[in-house]
């Protein structure tokens, strides 16, 4: 039977014209992922080699931007059960004063100093920047856990005995992170005199690096700060509705949000509008802040939460980048409003802020400083490491790994001592 030529040659186009299709849809295919995620080699680039350094894993899943898997949450090194009863001898009074920032540090130093000393600790009040502005512990942080965690460590009692005169109360004031050798030389001879001290923290300046000096009040301090304290039940069901309601909107990115500390009053201040004495900026305005989460890959649909107290118009240049940025006043419970949004300055707002800084995907700081310090000691703490530190960017892109904070990808944070 012979073979048809003209058959054969139309084989042959037929099949030639089905391989041309099959490269043009591929090639398209592939070009058109390509155009709707700018930088994605980059960002695969960088994943690869942070991997190999131990340091993070991104997320493998098309999110909108170059988000990193959780961490596994790490365990404490301290143990309760090492600390043995002391018996008390007086007692130690403080206030926790200027926001939850403060709050870490001073009730660190607070039960270091009643340890050492052997003195109990009364329960302190909180105490906003305005005169007047009090509030009971209670009104903010879960007494049951604060007291419940020092057992063994401190005795905590919610007042002093009613016999005992506030005149008779030796207010002494103590540094952040205060030594061992300071109290014995410092307080303890005042304690020895009155029995009854109130403590006053002073920030000589924002260290919360880790050092190699260690002392036996190292587990102590660790205990204080990352053990301690939660928000009571009310304040934690406002911050969870918030984060919640966030990861709605985050629909795109598989329900995860940036949180950034921006306060314009802040960045309005003298100390914001240079470089510092390093030549390495302290602060970053709303428009600095969206060029930067740009160019290192976040997407324009990535939801933006901001500590900004109310809205400013300084904050519309954000927006237009980043549509899904919003305050606290916007996605607030409207229950809530009245008691949470009371005033700019309040120490709910502050709180608030603090926790949502602190279990957000990714965290920005755009002001340098304690916020940021035990923002990043929290994170540290339950394994949320994504902390990004803003820089000006030359160019179009940038590796979001280099951007790491150091408290990360260097692990000179205090926090890095306390859990293993």
């Amino acid at each position: 039977m012979g073979v048809d030529l003209r058959q054969v040659v139309a084989g042959v186009l037929t099949l030639t014209m089905f391989v041309m299709l099959g490269n043009m849809i591929k090639r398209d295919h592939f070009d058109s992922v390509e155009g709707k995620f700018p930088g994605a080699r980059d960002v695969e680039f960088d994943s690869e080699k942070v991997s190999e350094q131990g340091l993070v894993n991104f997320s493998k899943k098309n999110t909108n931007g170059p988000w990193m898997e959780g961490g596994l949450e790490p365990k404490p090194c301290w143990k309760e059960s090492n600390f043995d009863e002391v018996d008390s001898k007086g007692f130690v009074t403080f206030s926790l004063t200027n926001g939850p920032e403060y709050h870490v540090s001073q009730i660190a130093d607070a039960v270091v100093v009643a340890r050492y000393i052997g003195a109990t600790l009364v329960l302190p009040d909180i105490r906003g920047s305005k005169p007047g502005d009090e509030r009971k512990f209670e009104e903010i942080y879960d007494v049951e856990k604060f007291v419940k965690s020092l057992v063994g460590v401190v005795k905590v009692v919610k007042g002093l005995p009613k016999d005992v005169s506030i005149r008779d109360v030796a207010v002494v004031k103590v540094p952040n992170r205060v030594s061992e050798d300071h109290i014995a030389e410092q307080i303890e001879p005042v304690f020895r005199t009155n029995s009854i001290i109130r403590l006053a923290t002073f920030f000589p300046s924002v260290n919360m690096r880790k050092t190699t000096k260690t002392s036996a009040s190292d587990s102590v301090a660790c205990l204080a700060m990352f053990g301690t304290l939660e928000l009571q039940p009310e304040v934690n069901e406002v911050v969870d509705s918030m984060i919640e309601r966030l990861r709605t909107l985050s629909r795109k990115s598989d329900g995860r949000f940036i949180a950034v500390d921006l306060r314009v009053e802040i960045l309005d201040k003298k100390g914001c509008r240079g470089s510092s004495a390093t030549g390495t900026k302290s602060c970053f305005s709303a428009q600095e802040i969206a060029i930067f989460l740009r160019k290192i890959g976040f997407g324009k649909d990535t939801t933006i939460y901001l500590t900004q107290p109310r809205w400013d118009e300084s904050l519309d240049v954000l927006k237009d980048i980043f549509p899904k940025t919003y305050t606290k006043e916007s996605i607030l419970p409207a229950d809530k409003k009245a008691k949470f949004l009371e005033s700019e300055d309040s120490e709910f707002e502050k709180v608030i802020d603090f926790y949502m800084c602190s279990q957000s995907d990714v965290f920005v700081p755009a002001i340098s400083g304690l916020f940021y310090a035990n923002v990043a000691g929290k994170r540290i703490a339950s394994g949320k490491t994504q902390i990004l530190v803003p820089a000006d960017i030359s160019g179009t892109s940038a590796s979001v790994t280099s951007h790491f904070s150091p408290y990360i990808s260097k692990k000179n944070h205090m926090a890095h001592s306390c859990f293993c």
